[in-house]
């Protein structure tokens, strides 16, 4: 049996990352296996902005 990775991202900002692309009813319709790999890339992108900001306000520089 494969061993369980652990999420980086916790199930609540999934979600939310899922609500803004617009694929949360396909989420929860059909699981994260339902979701396009194009839009699973979109979801990566968009908490590596999200993280990138979150940085930068932390130290003192804000970000667009």
């Amino acid at each position: 049996m494969a061993a369980r990775r652990r999420s980086v991202m916790s199930e609540d900002l999934k979600y939310e990352l899922a609500k803004e692309l617009g694929v949360a009813d396909t989420v929860a319709k059909e699981g994260w296996g339902g979701v396009s790999s194009r839009n699973c890339g979109n979801l990566v992108r968009l908490a590596i902005e999200k993280a990138e900001k979150a940085l930068a306000e932390e130290n003192g520089k804000p970000r667009k």
